[in-house]
């Protein structure tokens, strides 16, 4: 029937867009993971830039590989999601590699505004000597946040599909007819509350670290001073401020995934996510072209393909 082939062409669509983002969010990362680790076996040190970088390259790989089996799965083999617990496991790791996308993301920009900002408050300056004490203490806050997370979700969600399972019909995840129950509320205030705070550190992180760097320029422009400094300036201000409104984007996304979550706008809700599974992709590349290390070694490596390639 027509309706049949334009669920099947939906599908389709669906399958290779969000194929083809994960597959180069994961590519993206995979290489700040194996530069990053190459580093360290020869320099046998991480700095504190690394140590968060590492981190949210494994979180975001990890969270694009679970994502695309996810999607594989539910317009493949619907019926896995019958089978207790893949429904629960499938929502609680997914929930963890969400929160610590977002929690570490949040933590590399407070790590950028303590390090690069330049403010004369007493408690700035303190922030900016114990830096680098401060990192591992926030990287293991959002790793043990987005457990408590994870493991609330896996409750509740094992809870509300256990209610549902009788009153659903078998078909793909976005046609699941779930009712809107009580058990619901509960995740959408954990989750809405924690993307509004890492939100809102990424915001009083960004635009202080924006002023900054504004105000420094100000003052090399009133100095007739035109050099590298002032370029490397404004390439930071262009890297903070794309982070800032791609960030907005993904929070902005977030929230209205939860408000269309038992909502039957497939068209809208696809398009949400489509946004949402861009952002782990789209903000590596800009962390890349960011950072001249890794900059350099994307380069050179490109460089190199491009010559086996001609020499073929």
């Amino acid at each position: 029937s027509q309706d049949k082939f334009n669920a099947t062409s939906y599908d389709v669509m669906a399958m290779v867009i969000i194929t083809l983002q994960a597959f180069a969010g994961m590519w993206i990362n995979t290489f700040i993971v194996s530069v990053l680790c190459i580093s360290w076996v020869k320099r046998k040190s991480f700095n504190s830039n690394e140590k968060i970088l590492l981190l949210l390259g494994c979180s975001r790989f990890w969270y694009l590989c679970i994502t695309w089996v996810y999607f594989f799965l539910s317009i493949n083999y619907p019926w896995c999601f019958y089978v207790q617990p893949i429904p629960q496991l499938f929502a609680a790791i997914q929930s963890f590699l969400n929160s610590s996308n977002l929690w570490v993301s949040a933590c590399l920009c407070v790590f950028y505004c303590i390090k690069i900002g330049n403010f004369r408050h007493i408690f700035f300056i303190y922030l900016k000597v114990k830096v680098d004490r401060i990192v591992p203490w926030l990287l293991l806050g959002s790793v043990l946040l987005s457990l408590v997370i994870c493991i609330l979700v896996y409750n509740i969600s094992n809870e509300v599909h256990c209610n549902n399972l009788n009153s659903t019909t078998l078909g793909n995840f976005w046609k699941l007819s779930v009712r809107v129950d009580k058990h619901f509320f509960p995740i959408f205030f954990i989750s809405g509350f924690g993307f509004a705070t890492a939100f809102m550190a990424v915001m009083f992180s960004a635009l202080p670290l924006l002023l900054s760097l504004w105000r420094h320029k100000r003052k090399m422009q009133t100095n007739s001073v035109k050099n590298l400094s002032m370029d490397a300036h404004i390439k930071a201000m262009k890297s903070v401020l794309s982070f800032f409104l791609i960030y907005s984007i993904n929070f902005a996304c977030l929230i209205l995934t939860l408000i269309y979550a038992t909502k039957k706008e497939n068209p809208v809700m696809f398009l949400i996510l489509v946004f949402q599974y861009a952002f782990p992709a789209v903000h590596s590349l800009i962390l890349i072209f960011s950072n001249p290390k890794l900059k350099k070694t994307l380069l050179r490596t490109m460089s190199c393909v491009k010559c086996k390639v001609c020499m073929r």
